[in-house]
């Protein structure tokens, strides 16, 4: 076990010095004799709290000073990775972890003096953002059953434009010490979303096994079953964890949970939301569920972390940011109506929510969850416009009563099943139009997993003639041409198929999207804009 010296000595001698002093008043000679004991054992005991306060001040100088050199030194590799754009792994086992930053975790953890790694996270993955002003922290576990990670991420990245992409980082924090589990998550993430990957919006980092304590002999608190104070006591000491990992890359930290949906433009609605509180706010509440949606600053998380670790044995996570803000400022001579309006100070709760859960099999094994936030509200599926007048089919298997000409009026969605190579979906105008913008949007905020992959947004000319080349002579536009007389003008991209039409085409007839390959997924069409210089 090592010790720091500085920390121990002056403990260990001011609890030497208080025997001393009982021994010799109990065995005291003389009154003079007495009275010089004591004179010596106060001013040495003086000496040693001056030392003491002097050694923390100095700790805490050092531990500032390399704070400040390890941020310098991450925001250096930052740089040099956002410009060499290659995606770097890192298996657990190699070195090159980052560290976190805690001066008094030794005294809430004290099995971690016996492992010298026992505090630096496995980065699986992830281009070590720093300087963003949103990171968001997911912590994750295996589940029993039903898995919602991937949906989750989704359902986040859906709402982001390329913009907020750059200024934020998503860290997926799972909480396991199998790695094999932690790299089937890590490949997951990285087969599901490649370029937010490489690019460094996502990272994926774990705990080192000897990060835990024994959590096998916990006392029993708060009426709650043996397996409920495990699972929450190290629930407690994974969100500190993460905390700490996520706390010097950025401004602000927001704690989310893996089976969450998120509202559109939830970046912009809390950055407003914050820019108009004043400066002495703690936290503040996108959902009034449990720890989801929560926002920190993040300079404040070491002191809120620090307070977690006290008592992680002891109270859930959300019981015990209430009773940081009561120990903050309410006065025990004062009621509780006062207590709440002197916390509300501290926490500010934000309506409507912006997440919603959506998980139902808890990560405590065998527990159902069904919790709703009711100010979430209810989401819109889809988006309306005013699209000019077209006939409307597809090869697509429809679900239901989600029908393609319901999302091309603007009433509800389109849901079809699985694509296959080959498949369709076609808008044919009553009379030929020119056509100077579209936009095609798949998936949607319940299900953004089913968006549109490897289909091509194709154009069908009006002019025969120009079709007829089209077919035996190849194109004369910079797009290529299909066997049918099509031009291949567009595609989607992440779900999205967005841009501009040649004028030079001339009048339209028909726009179509056509598949290219299989999909696993079931494919959602959420809005639908074609855009002519009459509408």
């Amino acid at each position: 076990m090592r010790l720091r010296l500085g920390q121990v000595l002056p403990a260990l001698c001011l609890g030497a010095a208080f025997p001393l002093l009982w021994f010799a008043l109990w065995h005291g000679g003389p009154g003079n004799d007495l009275d010089t004991y004591e004179q010596q054992l106060l001013e040495l005991q003086q000496r040693l709290l001056y030392a003491d306060m002097e050694n923390k001040k100095r700790s805490h100088e050092l531990s500032s000073a390399l704070h400040e050199i390890k941020n310098i030194a991450a925001r250096g590799m930052n740089m040099t990775k956002n410009h060499t754009g290659e995606l770097k792994w890192k298996e657990l086992t190699l070195p090159g972890k980052l560290p976190m930053h805690l001066t008094n975790i030794y005294y809430y953890l004290p099995h971690l003096r016996e492992y010298e790694d026992a505090i630096f996270p496995n980065v699986i993955f992830g281009q070590q953002r720093t300087g963003v002003s949103l990171v968001m922290g997911i912590p994750t576990v295996k589940r029993e059953k039903q898995n919602y990670l991937i949906d989750t991420l989704h359902s986040l990245l859906y709402q982001l434009s390329e913009e907020q992409k750059r200024d934020c980082v998503i860290i997926i924090f799972v909480a396991e010490v199998d790695a094999e589990y932690v790299k089937s998550v890590a490949e997951s993430v990285k087969t599901s979303f490649p370029r937010e990957v490489q690019s460094g919006v996502l990272e994926v980092v774990s705990p080192p096994a000897s990060y835990y304590p024994d959590l096998s002999n916990l006392q029993k608190t708060l009426g709650d079953s043996e397996d409920r104070v495990r699972w929450r006591t190290k629930q407690n000491l994974d969100y500190s964890f993460l905390m700490l990992y996520a706390q010097p890359k950025g401004t602000f930290y927001l704690q989310l949970e893996d089976d969450i949906i998120a509202k559109p433009d939830f970046v912009e609605s809390i950055k407003s939301f914050a820019a108009q509180q004043s400066q002495d706010w703690m936290v503040l509440e996108f959902s009034q569920l449990g720890f989801i949606g929560k926002l920190f600053k993040s300079e404040d998380l070491p002191q809120i972390v620090e307070f977690f670790l006290m008592f992680y044995k002891d109270k859930p996570i959300d019981w015990l940011i209430d009773h940081l803000l009561w120990v903050k400022v309410c006065n025990p001579e004062k009621d509780a109506t006062h207590c709440e309006k002197e916390k509300s100070k501290l926490r500010v709760r934000a309506k409507p929510s912006l997440f919603q859960h959506v998980g139902t099999f808890s990560s405590l094994a065998g527990k159902i969850q069904n919790l709703k936030d009711k100010d979430f509200g209810k989401m819109l599926l889809h988006k309306a416009h005013n699209n000019p007048p077209a006939k409307v089919d597809t090869s697509l298997k429809i679900y239901e009563q989600y029908t393609l000409e319901k999302v091309y009026k603007g009433q509800d969605c389109f849901w079809g099943l699985a694509p296959v190579a080959g498949d369709y979906i076609r808008f044919t105008f009553l009379n030929p139009l020119e056509v100077e913008k579209y936009l095609f949007r798949s998936g949607n905020v319940e299900h953004p997993g089913d968006k549109l992959f490897n289909t091509t947004v194709e154009v069908l000319p009006a002019d025969k003639t120009l079709r007829k080349e089209l077919i035996h002579g190849g194109s004369k536009f910079n797009y290529p041409a299909t066997k049918d007389g099509y031009l291949k003008i567009g595609a989607f991209e992440n779900g999205t198929a967005e841009g501009s039409i040649s004028q030079a085409i001339g009048r339209i007839e028909a726009i179509r999207l056509s598949v290219s390959s299989d999909s696993p997924v079931w494919a959602i069409l959420s809005e639908v804009l074609i855009k002519t210089s009459e509408n």
